[in-house]
């Protein structure tokens, strides 16, 4: 009951939606789209709304300069990374000035910060890219204690230390991406010892750098550059204690689940392509700088290449995409990191203009993201409801069709469901819900096909032995009369 309460709720919100849309289309500077089966754009309701910036030039920490990164507490407190005043902004959840961290003289002042990440109880670590340290602060502001450049044998003395963003799990350790580096994440424990690199990227195998190898001699292959796995590029952790990461540079799974071991559990024996492949020109890629997973496992990701926000659900199923490359409000010029509020709103850091850009999450987007969380959990009748009235307002929305099919699979209406996974184009689910509609036909007629099968037998194994029996009968009689005529003729002549 509470449950469909709930779909009431959000599908009076979503028709409200419905009604204003053409207006907030109107308003909003970019085109909004799913994707189909057959990786085709198809135009869909705006997920997200363009609803204001943040420049600093209105409050009292005056304007941002190359603003890197942000981090947004449970309770709406936004901290800016504001590199290029080298300093931490701190702003409440109706965005104004709280106060500012990092930039008086002493041990604490800040060189450049590209990353922050605060605990639940207000400590603030700072990825201080400049000092190469992280730098913690206490919940007043005030300075703590840092941690330097970790030694160890495994990072060796010409390492070049330059964290840029930072994590915590739920044991206090630190995760840090760090410029330039190619062996993954660095994980540091509450006391910033090094404790080893964390789901490093791999190398995939290349038959022409074989067969290169192969012919090559010493001298050549000294010369030629080592192959390195692609650098993370930023990260985020969920309740679980699951790793997202973005990786710049691979054509493939720029975005990964990494488990406490460092094994991608989203890309399971997949090659995904995250983004728009080949939108920005004929050889781009897109290179995901920034990434923000809620607590329902939904993954938003922000692409450089195109200046896209791309979502995807907790199978990696694609649900949204907003942005794009302009200068009016809504489109981004140098997009560097994205968060969101507990409620779902995203705000978007474009370090080209100096602002933070902020996005309102509409009914529509709320509907679908329930539904899929749903669906992902696999609830799927409970969803099914919800995914009629996302059909109802966008009738495009192939994984609204995968997913009734999957409700029907489950209620064991394989038909119906077969009709609604041949409209999400989905294969291998129409391919075991036909499966099942064959044996379910076979149990309803299994009395009919039974006596048929016992007619055709008793055809076979009596009647047609006789039937072939009188046909070679005929077939001698025949011959016998055609040889007679000739031995007749014969004996006249």
């Amino acid at each position: 009951m509470k449950t469909l309460k709930k779909v009431r709720i959000v599908v009076l919100m979503t028709f409200m939606m419905s009604l204003l849309a053409s207006t907030a289309y109107a308003a909003t500077p970019y085109e909004s789209y799913t994707i189909n089966s057959q990786g085709n754009d198809i135009r869909s309701i705006a997920g997200f709304v363009y609803d204001g910036s943040i420049t600093g030039l209105d409050i009292e920490s005056s304007a941002f300069v190359r603003p890197e990164s942000l981090f947004i507490t449970k309770d709406g407190m936004i901290y800016v990374a504001d590199a290029g005043n080298n300093r931490i902004v701190q702003l409440d959840k109706n965005h104004q000035f709280v106060r500012i961290i990092g930039d008086a003289d002493g041990p604490g002042k800040l060189g450049e910060p590209k990353g922050v990440y605060v605990k639940e109880d207000g400590t603030i670590y700072v990825a201080d890219t400049k000092n190469g340290r992280i730098v913690l602060f206490n919940p007043d502001g005030t300075f703590d204690k840092e941690f330097i450049r970790p030694e160890s044998p495994l990072i060796g003395s010409t390492f070049s230390y330059s964290p840029s963003k930072i994590i915590l799990d739920k044991r206090d350790y630190m995760y840090v991406v760090s410029d330039g580096n190619t062996q993954g994440l660095i994980q540091l424990d509450p006391n910033g010892q090094f404790k080893g690199f964390y789901g490093a990227n791999h190398v995939g195998f290349s038959w022409s750098r074989l067969f290169i190898r192969l012919i090559a001699t010493d001298s050549q292959q000294q010369k030629i550059a080592a192959v390195r796995p692609a650098e993370f590029s930023n990260l985020d952790i969920d309740k679980e204690g699951f790793m997202y990461t973005t990786t710049i540079g691979e054509a493939f799974n720029q975005i990964k689940r990494l488990s406490p071991v460092g094994v991608d559990t989203l890309n399971i024996g997949a090659q995904r392509q995250y983004g728009d492949f080949y939108s920005a020109g004929p050889f781009a890629m897109p290179s995901f700088i920034g990434v923000s997973v809620d607590e329902d496992g939904i993954i938003t990701a922000l692409d450089l290449q195109s200046s896209k926000v791309f979502q995807y659900d907790k199978l990696g199923n694609f649900l949204f995409a907003f942005g794009g490359v302009g200068e009016q409000r809504g489109l981004f010029t140098t997009p560097a990191d994205l968060a969101q509020t507990a409620d779902g709103d995203i705000y978007v850091v474009d370090r080209g203009r100096n602002s933070i850009e902020v996005f309102r999450k509409t009914p529509f987007a709320a509907l679908v993201q329930e539904a899929s969380t749903l669906y992902v959990d696999g609830r799927y009748e409970d969803a099914q409801e919800m995914w009629q009235e996302v059909i109802r307002l966008n009738s495009n929305y192939e994984m609204a069709y995968q997913a009734i099919g999957k409700a029907l699979y489950k209620e064991e209406k394989y038909k119906e469901a077969m009709e609604y996974f041949k409209l999400a184009s989905a294969r291998g689910d129409y391919s075991m819900a036909f499966k099942e509609y064959r044996k379910e036909l076979v149990k309803e007629n299994f009395a009919i096909i039974a006596i048929s099968a016992i007619v055709l037998f008793i055809l076979l194994r009596i009647y047609v032995p006789k039937l072939l029996r009188w046909l070679s009968r005929k077939v001698k009689q025949k011959s016998q009369v055609k040889t007679n005529a000739l031995v007749k003729e014969g004996e006249t002549v």
